[in-house]
């Protein structure tokens, strides 16, 4: 087994605690390698998907004051069918959108959100 080291800053820590606890899991790394197969499940799942594609987005956000959701939102105008907003507890934003698109267009705007890093939850449902 390859071991590696990784930096987080408290936040993460707790996080990382939080896994570990909520899966019963005895250390660390299991909550480590618990996430990464998380993260990989929904890599797959997202890769998995082909053609046209429907569903809804759902996004929790926090600073209702950054526009970086706005930009998104106005880059993929054309696929987003639907669109709601709502103001959540913490100044915290719930952003729902029907989508109607290409696999593709739907991976390039989950990566957007993502590489933003400022979204606390993003979740595709295929419908």
């Amino acid at each position: 087994m390859t071991i590696i080291s990784v930096s987080l800053n408290d936040e993460y820590t707790e996080m990382l605690d939080s896994i570990q606890s909520a899966y019963g899991l005895k250390g660390r790394s299991e909550a480590m390698r618990a996430s990464i197969s998380v993260a990989m499940n929904e890599i797959k799942e997202m890769s998995s998907l082909e053609g046209v594609v429907e569903g809804v987005l759902i996004i929790v956000r926090g600073n209702h004051a950054d526009p970086w959701m706005i930009q998104i939102q106005a880059k993929y105008q054309d696929i987003i069918k639907t669109q709601m907003h709502s103001h959540l507890k913490d100044h915290k934003c719930l952003e729902v959108m029907v989508v109607s698109c290409g696999s593709k267009e739907l991976s390039d705007m989950m990566k957007d959100i993502r590489a933003q890093d400022k979204a606390d939850y993003v979740k595709f449902v295929r419908g």
